[in-house]
């Protein structure tokens, strides 16, 4: 298959967010997360990341750097991080001495994705000792968490991050991409508000960046969720599990476990849920490869992007990680290798 020289300079990376299916536990969805990354080094994509949700019942990764560090444990090569730590959710200088403990273990493989989220409902924000509120300091947050890993601050060192290179990743929209650039840091952003407003955001993210101790250059991972079947039908149906519990998320205030699309096709929605449902199916790039690659390098064309962090969530775990090998096969099937 030919490939544009854009796509082929291209890095591929996973986010993995171990969604629970019906019927399975929390305890093995993070099982099936670390076999995942494991087959993710193998299939030669470049890094992998997990991330932070409380209180979920769809969503197993509530704790991303010890589920990093087991990960790390499993492979040899890939890199390993968070996509993201909830900076608002929790101290600096814990955040500092988790990454700095996982740099020290696995050095030159870790990467510190953060966000800017908290916790879903107010129950969660209260057991997690935040308010919304928090979210509103996020600048103050950050630098006091990347000092930590220069010079310290105020006496306080947390070792052993001081010293250590982890590099650090903003997962922003909007005026977050702005954040990204006055910081100088790598940026990862989705088209969560549609294709246009994202690129515009890269566009400001670029014209503003300013170089710092933290990145020299702008760095752009556009997430994605791909799809490969062997039929645009089949990579359709595929995609219905998310969609109907995003639609359930946003009527019920739960974000629940995944359901097979047979179950799916069977429950009643309410014309809210219908629209909700509908919407969510937009926006994936599914099919054959045939279809799949050509749309990865239009999004690489538009967005100049340096790495596409793919996300791809369904029941059916075996047409998952057939997804991404076949994803990874086609990619690089005549690309230079990977660093």
């Amino acid at each position: 298959m030919h490939m544009t020289s854009a796509l082929r300079a291209t890095r591929f990376s996973i986010l993995d967010r171990s969604r629970v299916r019906e019927g399975q536990s929390h305890p093995e969805a993070l099982r099936e997360t670390v076999e995942f990354g494991r087959l993710a080094e193998q299939w030669g994509y470049h890094r992998f990341w997990v991330s932070e949700h409380h209180s979920v019942p769809g969503v197993a990764g509530s704790a991303p750097t010890v589920l990093a560090a087991a990960i790390a444990g499993a492979t040899k090569r890939i890199r390993v991080g968070t996509g993201g730590v909830m900076l608002p959710n929790h101290q600096p200088l814990v955040v500092a001495e988790q990454f700095g403990t996982l740099e020290a273990l696995y050095p030159g493989r870790i990467d510190m994705g953060l966000g800017r989220s908290v916790g879903f409902t107010d129950g969660v924000r209260r057991a997690l000792g935040h308010s919304k509120d928090d979210a509103e300091d996020f600048d103050a947050q950050l630098t006091e968490l990347l000092e930590y890993f220069t010079r310290g601050r105020n006496g306080v060192h947390a070792w052993p991050a001081e010293g250590l290179r982890v590099p650090a990743y903003l997962l922003a929209t909007g005026s977050g991409a702005q954040r990204a650039a006055r910081f100088g840091l790598p940026l990862v952003i989705a088209a969560v508000s549609g294709e246009d407003a994202m690129v515009e955001a890269i566009e400001n993210y670029r014209r503003d960046f300013r170089a710092t101790e933290w990145g020299s250059v702008p760095y752009v991972m556009v997430s994605a969720s791909v799809v490969i079947a062997d039929s645009v039908e089949q990579a359709h149906r595929l995609l219905l599990p998310e969609a109907w519990s995003a639609a359930w998320s946003r009527t019920r205030g739960e974000f629940p476990v995944l359901m097979s699309p047979e179950r799916i096709e069977r429950e009643p929605m309410t014309e809210r849920q219908r629209h909700l449902f509908e919407d969510s199916l937009r926006g994936h790039i599914h099919g054959p490869e045939s279809l799949v690659i050509p749309a990865l390098e239009s999004l690489v064309t538009r967005t100049g992007a340096d790495e596409i962090l793919v996300h791809t969530s369904t029941f059916d775990r075996t047409a998952r990680l057939e997804s991404h090998r076949r994803l990874a096969a086609a990619a690089w099937a005549d690309a230079p290798a990977r660093v």
